[in-house]
């Protein structure tokens, strides 16, 4: 059976009317129909009405106090109802004028009655209205007057289920838009939540990169410390060892000169590799600076001619990257300083849309990529390190060489934006 609640925009509205349109319709009902009694011949005196209206008023006065804890189909609602359409029946009965008041039973019927008995309100309230109009309670003689209250009742209960029908449609739309809403701010929260879990997913992402990154600085310093400082100092004890055993004074300087040779070349990896533990470079220059300054002083300490060339639209990195970037070029230069005997060095960094690439090439002995040997487990940072590094970023690194023909590093990560 259908409804008429009224949608959750117009609650407010509904809800005046309601509680003050009773009172409004009784009131016009009584002031057309007592100057209009002594015109109707159906209609009874003035003084017969005073009994119905003030009982009409008494009733509506305590629904006005019980409405509100009062819901559809209680015993409240369906007494004031049930009251109310027999007063208002009565009335009309007395004046056809009190129609007036008997329509509300048509406006607030889904708000006091439960399913079942809407059409049966329905009912009662259209007997009403058309004995009003047919010429008053009861019908005329004859089959015309009754065949005319018959026509009018079809009439105002087919009207009533209409707008009965109308009002659910609507009601039920605003229910379906305010689900609809719910759903949406139920599908926001959840994606509120899932960015809230991305973030701090990313952030502990991040923590385990910057620690991944840690261990393998402590790694690669260990390894540089065996394969470099170590090294030397071992050097450096056999030379002057072997100085202090020669009687030949000639010998023993070549020996004491081979020993401050060595030294000063462990100091200088020990300098190299005390800078290398952290960007410090990138703290005041964005990657290009700090490359320029890398380069330009790789150039002046080997003497070999190196150059910067940058290529595409700079932008700035994610710390991340930059450091690691940086980190590839410093250990490139190294290896060309140490291995390629190399008389030119040409570092090329471009920004390509969604990807930076930096390459190293020299044009020194080069070597076969696929004959190197097997790094201990305590290796230098090497060719293999630099893969690691880059692949710690998603990014990837590429070595082309061959025996005579120089070298090149081709590093490549993904252009993620400062911020």
């Amino acid at each position: 059976m259908t409804t008429v609640s009224r949608p959750a925009g117009t609650d407010e509205r509904w809800e005046q009317f309601h509680r003050w349109g009773p009172y409004a319709l009784l009131a016009v009902s009584t002031a057309l129909a007592v100057p209009a009694g002594p015109l109707l011949p159906t209609a009874g005196t003035p003084g017969r009405l005073v009994g119905p209206v003030a009982a009409a008023l008494a009733l509506q006065l305590w629904w006005h106090h019980r409405r509100r804890t009062a819901a559809p189909g209680t015993v409240p609602a369906l007494a004031y109802y049930a009251l109310r359409t027999a007063l208002a029946f009565a009335l009309t009965w007395l004046n056809p004028f009190y129609a007036i008041f008997a329509v509300m039973g048509n406006f607030d019927i889904g708000v006091l009655l439960p399913p079942r008995l809407q059409r049966f309100g329905l009912a009662l309230t259209a007997v009403t209205m058309a004995g009003s109009q047919s010429g008053g309670l009861p019908p005329g003689p004859g089959a015309v007057g009754w065949g005319l209250f018959g026509g009018l009742f079809l009439l105002h209960f087919g009207l009533g289920l209409l707008f009965s029908h109308l009002a659910k449609r609507d009601a039920d739309r605003a229910a379906a838009k305010a689900a609809a809403i719910t759903e949406l701010e139920r599908a926001n929260a959840r994606l509120e939540q899932a960015l809230q879990e991305n973030a701090g997913l990313h952030a502990q992402l991040l923590v385990q990169a910057r620690e991944a990154g840690v261990a393998d600085e402590r790694r690669r310093l260990a390894a540089e410390i065996h394969d470099t400082i170590a090294q030397g100092l071992t050097g450096i004890i056999t030379q002057l060892q072997a100085a202090t055993d020669t009687p030949d004074p000639h010998r023993a300087r070549s020996h004491v000169a081979r020993a401050a040779a060595l030294a000063r070349r462990s100091l200088g990896e020990a300098r190299r590799s005390v800078q290398d533990l952290g960007p410090g470079d990138l703290e005041h220059d964005a990657l290009p600076e700090a490359l320029e300054k890398l380069v330009r002083n790789w150039s002046a300490r080997t003497g070999a001619r190196a150059g910067l060339t940058l290529t595409g639209t700079v932008e700035p990195l994610h710390d991340e990257l930059e450091a690691t970037l940086l980190r590839i070029a410093q250990e490139a230069l190294a290896n060309v300083d140490r291995h390629a005997a190399a008389d030119r060095v040409g570092v090329t960094l471009s920004y390509m849309g969604d990807e930076v690439s930096l390459d190293i090439r020299d044009d020194g002995r080069g070597f076969d990529p696929l004959a190197l040997p097997p790094r201990s487990a305590t290796g230098g940072f090497g060719l293999g390190g630099m893969r690691a590094r880059a692949e710690r970023v998603a990014g990837t690194v590429d070595i082309e060489s061959e025996p005579g023909a120089g070298t090149a590093v081709s590093a490549r990560v993904p252009l993620v934006r400062h911020g």
